[in-house]
């Protein structure tokens, strides 16, 4: 009796287990905050407030091949010494990633998967301060690869004798 011929798609499973893959499995706001401490005196105040932002991201492994990453957005504005508003915002997202070299994981989830967040990011953001009565903040776009150059040559000189 002969043997029935192997499935051709058996070998592609194969082939595809060790093939990169990425995917969003969910984005969410984790945390949202805005405080107008100054109301209602700071509406009477017509100087353009000076905006300082903040940014941090962070990334927390979840089960093998999934992650949780976040970024957290805080952006202050003064008019003079008085706080106009304070906006914090935690975008993150749950990102499957499999199949990527251990040295390049991490460059994926400090560049690729922020760049994904920060636009979700930056609409809450601006959301949030029209909404409490300010004009929109629009935050220009970041490069999170240049960022994370950077983090890297500081990582790097801080590990190296002097």
């Amino acid at each position: 009796m002969a043997k029935a011929p192997k499935s051709p798609k058996a070998a592609p499973q194969k082939n595809e287990a060790a093939q990169p893959g990425f995917a969003i499995e969910k984005l969410y706001v984790k945390d949202a905050s805005i405080e107008v401490p100054g109301a209602p005196q700071v509406f009477t105040n017509r100087t353009a407030p000076q905006i300082n932002v903040e940014l941090g991201n962070s990334a927390t492994k979840l089960d093998d091949g999934v992650f949780e990453v976040s970024i957290k957005v805080t952006v202050t504005a003064k008019i003079e010494e008085t706080t106009a508003f304070l906006v914090e915002v935690t975008q993150c997202g749950i990102f499957a990633i499999k199949g990527i070299p251990d040295e390049n994981l991490e460059a994926v989830l400090a560049i690729t998967c922020p760049n994904i967040l920060f636009p979700y990011a930056r609409e809450a953001v601006s959301d949030m301060v029209t909404r409490a009565g300010f004009m929109p903040v629009l935050l220009n776009p970041i490069n999170f690869e240049a960022l994370y150059a950077q983090q890297q040559a500081e990582q790097n000189t801080s590990q190296t004798p002097s």
